[in-house]
């Protein structure tokens, strides 16, 4: 099945907005320090996957749904460990994970050979 130029542009988005709110929250947790490793760490492999999967999808990879696929359960894994905290900048990464697993859901398995 061959990507859907919308759904992917709606994927690229959510998956940028993702990648940057996971920076943003794993440089509060650092900062934070004790409790806040385990996030931290997982916004880290969340914001990875994320940059990865956009750079697929942008440029049609065939392989862009195999990407789709663990971007979706890396996200809400992290959006998992997010909600654990009441922080904003959680709150904000939960919400942005969880919208890119949604989107990324649509793409998974998808392949343009």
């Amino acid at each position: 099945m061959e990507m859907n130029e919308q759904e992917s542009y709606a994927a690229i988005e959510a998956l940028e907005e993702c990648l940057h709110t996971c920076q943003d929250c794993a440089s509060h947790d650092i900062r934070h320090g004790g409790e806040m490793s385990a996030c931290a760490l997982i916004n880290l492999d969340c914001a990875d996957i994320c940059a990865a999967t956009l750079n697929a999808m942008a440029r049609h990879s065939a392989h862009h749904g195999d990407f789709a696929k663990l971007a979706a359960h890396i996200c809400r894994e992290c959006a998992a460990e997010c909600a654990k905290h009441d922080h904003e900048h959680c709150k904000r990464c939960a919400a942005a994970c969880q919208k890119a697993a949604v989107e990324l859901d649509k793409h998974a398995g998808e392949s343009d050979i």
